[in-house]
């Protein structure tokens, strides 16, 4: 299987060389997109000759650079795409894994830090523990899925269904438009355990979202959105 693995970057100066070079030893191709960093990561990227670039002018969030991603992957035909942070939070050595995991009879292949237990877990920080817990049972009760983790980046997606998706959510939101969408187009989704590994526990989402009921009032609002746009109960 022809794969992709795509990076969403912001301000990653610190971590992005280490994680690349982990992710090229078991993904041939690997995009960046580098969504408006202010810091040196595009002087960091420069570094790797085989890597691929898609660069945002200014940050436009998390989402729209999984959207970029999204599309780099359609235009160059690949047969799969798999997302990964690049704050260290996952493992590469998983990506062949999560790729196996992704046989004809399944779409999507999302990672879970709760499905299983594993040695030397991270503790998550309490209130995103709870915001977590909170959204996957809403998504599961709304959407009829059996999800354990809505909001693991780690994913690996078949290549045909990414231009099915309509993604319109820039921020942190974003994968509760791909979970409702994925249910309304009847998508099948698996869960993959992986690691709870937390390095920076105090780590920004970025002004209003790092007021915990702020976060959880606006992943409810986008949620409600989506149900409505996508005539879901």
């Amino acid at each position: 299987m022809r794969f992709l693995t795509a990076l969403p970057v912001h301000n990653e100066e610190s971590h992005v060389a280490a994680v690349l070079e982990r992710v090229r030893e078991f993904s041939g191709d690997v995009l960046v997109v580098n969504d408006g960093s202010k810091d040196g990561t595009a002087r960091e990227l420069a570094r790797f000759p085989w890597l691929e670039v898609v660069t945002h002018a200014t940050n436009l969030g998390y989402g729209a650079a999984l959207k970029s991603a999204f599309q780099f992957a359609l235009e160059r035909h690949y047969d799969a795409l798999v997302t990964i942070d690049c704050d260290g939070q996952h493992e590469p050595r998983l990506i062949p894994r999560l790729i196996q995991a992704l046989t004809p009879q399944v779409d999507i292949v999302s990672g879970s830090r709760y499905l299983e237990q594993h040695p030397g877990d991270s503790l998550p920080p309490a209130d995103r523990r709870r915001i977590n817990l909170l959204l996957t049972a809403e998504i599961n009760e709304r959407l009829g899925l059996a999800l354990t983790d809505a909001f693991c980046g780690f994913k690996a997606y078949r290549g045909g269904i990414l231009g099915k998706f309509d993604i319109t959510e820039p921020g942190y939101a974003m994968p509760l438009e791909v979970w409702v969408q994925a249910a309304a187009l009847g998508l099948r989704i698996v869960e993959f355990p992986v690691p709870l590994i937390y390095l920076e526990e105090e780590r920004s989402f970025g002004g209003s979202l790092d007021d915990a009921t702020f976060r959880l009032a606006h992943y409810r609002k986008v949620l409600e959105r989506e149900l409505a746009r996508f005539r879901c109960p």
